[in-house]
């Protein structure tokens, strides 16, 4: 294909795979914890980040990592401060970074135009550095997920037994929220900060919906975010339309459709085994079946000792 001969192209494909794959899993996870709107929230935490490295003239993607990896860390505190009302952490640290960030923004107006690329994704914004990043994250992130797969299946579903069974769900669940801030601020040049939610939730959305199992959710999340990424990039080059709005589209479309198809499917099987059911029942009525037990009830089985 002629978009793969140039780099940035290369770049955005390789970065945004590797991300998806990461994102998805975070996202199953995510939605089993009731914790979907953490991603969209880190990533306004994120843009805090970035605005202060733009004005104090340090890397912008780099301070925008770090300060979402604060603000992921400041959310299972203020989480356990207020375990009855847990979602109240989000409203608050989502508050606090979206302020600062209209704030450090407000006191530089130069920023402003290359602000696009991190509010909306660009192929043409992931560097090496950013990258290189986004690599190091999904090692990091693969391995927690390999690593903690059986302790964070627990801890998931029921923390207070998994704490019965031993496990250190406080420590375990920092780590998990400060892997969520490092993918969320990863995945910001590819979908941008205010769509990066949809390539965590979207995926998982789908795949919680039509997979039988935890482990199938996981893997079906990867191929839907795989999917969704590389055809949002496709479409994003061949149209000249933002990339991080191109992608996030195209999730939502698979979403739809799969739930759609899903729905179809159901109904198509209640149907069959509706004609099954009324068929045996006709058969039964027009076509009664006789069977020596049966007439051994009603005859004393007189008239079937020949069949004997």
């Amino acid at each position: 294909m002629e978009m793969l001969h140039y780099d940035f192209m290369q770049r955005a494909f390789f970065a945004g795979g590797i991300i998806a794959l990461v994102a998805s899993v975070l996202g199953v996870y995510l939605m089993l914890r009731r914790q979907a709107l953490m991603a969209d929230m880190l990533s306004h935490v994120s843009l805090a980040g970035v605005a202060g490295g733009a004005y104090l003239h340090l890397n912008p993607t780099l301070t925008g990592f770090a300060i979402a990896v604060v603000g992921a860390i400041a959310v299972e505190y203020v989480r356990r401060s207020y375990k009855t009302y847990s979602e109240i952490s989000t409203a608050i640290i989502m508050i606090g970074g979206l302020s600062s960030a209209v704030l450090l923004m407000s006191l530089n107006q130069g920023m402003n135009k290359g602000f696009s690329s991190y509010l909306f994704g660009s192929v043409v914004a992931v560097n090496q550095t950013e990258l290189s990043l986004m690599i190091a994250v999904a090692i990091i992130g693969a391995i927690f997920f390999i690593v903690f797969r059986r302790p964070l299946y627990q801890i998931t579903f029921d923390e207070e037994t998994a704490k019965t069974n031993g496990i250190p769900v406080k420590w375990i669940s920092l780590i998990f929220s400060v892997i969520t801030g490092m993918i969320v601020a990863a995945a910001m040049p590819i979908v941008g900060v205010l769509l990066v939610s949809s390539l965590i939730v979207l995926p998982a959305a789908l795949a919680i919906r039509v997979s039988p199992s935890f482990t199938a959710a996981l893997f079906v999340a990867m191929g839907i975010g795989l999917i969704g990424v590389f055809s949002g990039l496709t479409a994003s080059y061949e149209l000249s339309t933002p990339p991080g709005g191109t992608i996030a589209l195209v999730l939502l479309v698979l979403l739809v459709a799969g739930i759609g198809l899903k729905k179809l499917m159901l109904q198509m099987g209640k149907l069959r085994n509706k004609k099954t059911s009324s068929k045996t029942d006709i058969d039964s009525t027009v076509f009664p079946r006789y069977t020596k037990n049966s007439s051994i009830h009603t005859t004393g089985g007189k008239e079937n000792e020949s069949m004997v």
